[in-house]
């Protein structure tokens, strides 16, 4: 399973996105992206075309959630514009997942990875009883959706890294682990819950960090991004 750092574009618009990105010296690869509502929305599917024209690989985290029929027409939709990695909400049942992966699925048998979402990583233990209402532990929901998105035939979740090991354990190593949540040492958690650093997320199974606003908004963002890729892959 490939391991890597994907840095959430968590900006308003196009040029700033752009911007950002130009920082990064062509010589030493283009790094993993994420593409969320926020500039999705402000820009729509052009900015995603042309980020991926420019060599990045996008991970497109809309986390779709609707009856299963919108969501196959939506991930049709998706697919055509050869992104990376998806994703949808895991609450939305195994008939939405299935159906996702249908729609998503291109004539010659290609598609991105499909990832489902298991809890937010700005939700806690007291949030998920209290206003979720699951009584259930939040591992325990977590592993609960992990193993019907892996029994749907999904790639893998997005999970926080706490329980990144847990669902390697129950549903394969080759079953992948995105997770946000993930901060420096000693830096500010934000609105995130259930956080580790990169050197503790590589030691939880994670095969996948996503980090924004510590890269993003870091003095030197090209030095942090290297910082977090030194400490997640060693």
């Amino acid at each position: 399973m490939a391991k890597d750092v994907i840095i959430a574009l968590d900006f308003p618009t196009r040029r700033e996105t752009l911007n950002f990105l130009d920082r990064f010296p062509n010589g030493e690869g283009k790094p993993f992206v994420k593409i969320g509502m926020e500039l999705y929305y402000a820009e729509g599917p052009a900015v995603v075309r042309e980020i991926k024209a420019r060599g990045h690989k996008v991970f497109l985290d809309l986390k779709l959630h609707d009856i299963p029929n919108t969501v196959k027409r939506a991930m049709a939709v998706l697919s055509g514009l050869d992104v990376d990695m998806v994703n949808l909400h895991a609450a939305g049942t195994s008939a939405m997942m299935k159906a996702a992966l249908e729609g998503l699925t291109r004539p010659d048998g290609t598609r991105p990875l499909l990832i489902a979402v298991t809890q937010l990583t700005s939700t806690d233990a007291a949030a998920l009883k209290d206003e979720l209402l699951i009584e259930t532990p939040m591992a325990e929901t977590v592993l609960s959706y992990a193993k019907n998105a892996a029994a749907s035939g999904l790639d893998g979740v997005v999970c926080s890294p706490l329980e990144a090991a847990l669902v390697k354990e129950r549903c394969g190593e080759g079953f992948c682990t995105v997770t946000p949540g993930v901060r420096f040492a000693g830096g500010d958690a934000g609105d995130q819950k259930r956080v580790m650093t990169p050197e503790q997320a590589a030691k939880n199974g994670c095969d996948y960090i996503v980090m924004g606003r510590p890269i993003t908004q870091a003095a030197d963002p090209v030095e942090a991004y290297r910082r977090a890729v030194n400490e997640f892959l060693g």
